[in-house]
């Protein structure tokens, strides 16, 4: 093969590859900084987070090769040495929410939105809805509940995922959340697995079937804007490329 051939195959496997490879973590595209995403984590700091009800953000919660990791407190539940939800401190209306999760084999975590911080509470799971985030496969709160609606990438304790597609313990998932109004989405891995309405006379009765009124009678009171958060639920966590676009 001459030289210049050779050169004009290399040049179009680089070109090839590069098209084909998947963006660097926590950065946006072309698209999403075009649509106007902006990174609520850039990989290497703690900027804009803090613990919820606190002022700092908790020590087991590290910056490991490009995610918020959160750290086992090997209890099974949060505790031990400041630890703690955390939360991205300013709160947000209507948004396109988009992270990645993985979590460790049996772990436990979720993601939180119009959340509202009330120091009557511990955790920010008593005053927001909740996008859980679990292994399916070896945790038992995915036996509980309803009809799966504990299980990866439900509206915890209230609707479940359909369908569920969770990748498995140590896997990337993607997720979005979209709120407008009132009105959510949940999508995970590509597929949309609910909807529905806060305010609705199904979301409702929804929740006062659920835990939830028993500790806080105003959770169905959900605010038209609030805090996203990621949750300590005891086990091994792990975030990246959390963005979000504000939605008019």
């Amino acid at each position: 093969m001459k030289l210049t051939s050779l050169l004009a195959a290399s040049i179009v496997a680089v070109i090839t590859t590069a098209c084909n490879s998947e963006p660097e973590p926590n950065t946006l595209t072309r698209k999403e900084a075009k649509e106007g995403f902006v990174l609520l984590f850039d990989g290497s700091g703690t900027e804009g987070w803090r613990g919820y009800n606190k002022d700092h953000f908790p020590a087991r919660w590290i910056i490991d090769e490009g995610t918020l990791h959160c750290q086992s407190s090997g209890r099974g539940e949060a505790g031990g040495l400041d630890g703690g939800d955390i939360l991205y401190d300013r709160k947000f209306s209507n948004f396109h929410l988009k992270l990645e999760w993985k979590i460790a084999e049996g772990g436990n975590s979720g993601i939180f939105y119009l959340g509202r911080e009330d120091t009557a509470f511990h955790a920010i799971h008593w005053t927001a809805p909740e996008m859980q985030v679990l292994d399916n496969a070896k945790h038992p709160d995915a036996k509980l509940g309803k009809d799966g609606n504990r299980q990866a990438g439900a509206l915890y304790d209230l609707i479940p995922a359909d369908p569920q597609n969770f990748a498995g313990a140590g896997e990337w998932n993607q997720v979005e959340i979209i709120h407008m109004d009132g009105h959510v989405i949940h999508r995970q891995n590509g597929e949309q697995v609910l909807e529905y309405q806060i305010g609705s006379e199904r979301w409702k009765e929804l929740v006062a079937e659920s835990k939830f009124p028993a500790i806080n009678p105003d959770f169905a009171d959900v605010p038209g804007e609030g805090y996203i958060a990621l949750q300590d639920h005891g086990d091994d966590v792990w975030y990246r490329n959390i963005k979000i676009k504000e939605l008019e």
